[in-house]
Parts: C-alpha cells; sequence; structure tokens
C-alpha cells in the first residue's frame, strides 16, 4: 500500500485517543472489581485489557489510512500486547507499569549504539523534517538519548514510589510532555545547524 496523507488532528487522534481513552478509563473503573471465574481483578487490570484492542485498531486504521506505521508506533503496539498481556493474564499492574522504562530503554540504546559506530540513526527518521549539519545531528542525537534514559529512570521512580493514579497521570500527561519539552528546548541547537535546502537556497 503506497504511503497517503491524512489530515493532521486525525493522525493525532488515532496515536493519543488510546492513551487518553486509557486515562478516562483508569479514573472511571479504578475502584471497581470484577470477579471472573474466581478471580478478583481490579479497575486497572479491565482497563489494560480494554486498551490492548483499541491501541492495535487504532494503529490498524491509522495504517488503513496511511499506507504506513512509522517503527516507534510499531515497537509501542508490540509493546503494550506483551506487557499488557502479562498485566492481565497474571492480574499484576506492575507488567504494564514497566513498558515505558523498556520503551525508553530500547530507543535510548539504539541513539547510543549509533552514536558509538559513529552515527545518528535520529537523522534517519527527521531528516526531512529538519535538515541540519552532520555536528547537529550528533548533538542532537546524544542529547535525545540521555533524555530516554532520564526517562526510564523517571518511570522506574513514579511507578514504585507513587500512587497507580499518579502513575497513569504521569504516563498520559509528563512523559508525552517532556517530549515536547525537551524538543522547544533545542531550538537554539536546531537554529544553529540547519542547512539550507535546494528550495532556500
Amino acid at each position: 500500500m503506497s504511503e497517503k496523507t491524512i489530515a493532521p488532528w486525525v493522525k493525532s487522534t488515532l496515536e493519543l485517543g488510546p492513551v487518553l481513552g486509557f486515562f478516562v478509563g483508569y479514573l472511571w473503573l479504578k475502584d471497581e472489581v470484577y470477579v471472573v471465574n474466581g478471580t478478583e481483578y481490579g479497575g486497572f487490570i479491565a482497563v489494560t485489557a480494554l486498551f490492548i484492542p483499541v491501541i492495535l485498531a487504532s494503529m490498524a486504521i491509522l495504517w488503513w489510512l496511511t499506507g504506513k506505521l512509522s517503527p516507534m508506533q510499531v515497537l509501542t503496539a508490540v509493546l503494550v500486547v506483551v506487557f499488557g498481556g502479562l498485566t492481565v493474564w497474571l492480574n499484576d499492574e506492575r507488567f504494564l507499569k514497566i513498558k515505558p522504562t523498556i520503551v525508553n530503554l530500547l530507543l535510548g540504546g539504539a541513539l547510543f549504539a549509533g552514536l558509538w559506530r559513529g552515527r545518528s540513526f535520529l537523522s534517519i527518521l527527521l531528516s526531512e523534517a529538519m535538515p541540519l549539519d552532520d555536528a547537529g545531528w550528533m548533538i542532537l542525537t546524544r542529547r535525545l538519548a540521555w533524555f530516554f534514559v532520564a526517562s526510564a529512570v523517571a518511570n522506574e521512580i513514579v511507578w514504585r514510589f507513587f500512587s497507580t493514579e499518579f502513575w497513569v497521570t504521569f504516563e498520559t500527561f509528563f512523559l508525552p510532555g517532556s517530549m515536547f519539552a525537551f524538543f522547544i528546548s533545542q531550538a537554539g541547537l536546531i537554529s544553529r545547524h540547519t542547512i539550507a535546502t535546494d528550495e532556500e537556497s
């Protein structure tokens, strides 16, 4: 299927809708208890069970509309299925809570591996959106790799030492917001290392 363009609000809805739905669903069902085959499941487990098919459906619709999925979207969907499935199967919310740690460590590790080889994997993904010179890509990649490590550490602290409700809020709003804030904070670096495109020349 060839790649197609869709309205930005549709793309954002499909990407962020399931996460916001998880947040709302948790607030709605957090105090509920469901008994299935003699086993009690709390609201967090119930919402997780609903979240898995919702995010898979969202990614399927996005692929059908655009003809592609980014590696990050595929990785997120796979880890949601794996860790969300373990959460429901073992009736243990810790598995879903460590998912952001795993995602951030994998992303940070991939960027560090590229830097070790003298390459910026980030430039492969974002070169069309941000035409930077080689030095700029290496600096931005190094900073983003450490950002992912810091995010993993932050997630470990939050899920281990704070309430589930606080973690759900952290996962829904703080982690995405911190990524946005990171790129805003790099505006000076991006401006200094942007190279002129053919059209600008």
